[in-house]
């Protein structure tokens, strides 16, 4: 993939357990495997699908769950340009216009505000001649890695598990 400028696809850094997200995790087969683009500049998540008809709702269209979650993944990776983790609080979809499941989608997301560790992101899905057809809102409460880990039974390397 080309990367524009200030634009790079994220790499794994150290030691991560391998990525089960429904949405993008590579170690899911039954996920969706959505790849996204970072730029660095405008603080931009970027993310451009067709997705098919294992995807549908109704005849023909994309079904309204598989488009929140895909407006939920851009919106979260944009927690990456704070360097935080964070989870979903609250997520708004307006869906505007039908998404034909052959249809090239391109999705957009960004930081709208931030209020100590409540992120406030905002995100669009248009076609490929630029006509919106889905809009989302979220809000993401930053958490500590560490502590999710443990919650979530994930071994931390070097980590003796007291804390």
């Amino acid at each position: 993939m080309a990367e524009k400028k200030g634009e790079r696809v994220e790499e794994a850094q150290g030691v991560k357990p391998p990525n089960a997200c429904f949405g993008c995790g590579e170690a899911n087969p039954d996920g969706m495997h959505l790849p996204f683009t970072w730029n660095y500049e405008t603080r931009r998540v970027h993310g451009v699908f067709q997705l098919g008809k294992r995807y549908q709702g109704g005849t023909g269209m994309i079904h309204g769950g598989i488009i929140a979650v895909i407006l939920d993944e851009a919106l979260g990776k944009v927690c990456r340009f704070d360097g935080v983790q964070a989870v979903t609080a609250e997520l708004d979809v307006e869906y505007l216009r039908p998404i034909r499941v052959d249809q090239e989608i391109h999705v957009e997301a960004f930081q709208a505000s931030r209020e100590d560790r409540n992120l406030h992101h905002e995100g669009e899905i248009r076609d490929s001649a630029g006509k919106l057809l889905a809009r989302g809102r979220a809000r993401f409460v930053i958490i500590d890695a560490d502590k999710y880990r443990r919650t979530a039974g994930i071994e931390i390397p070097g980590n003796d598990g007291k804390g």
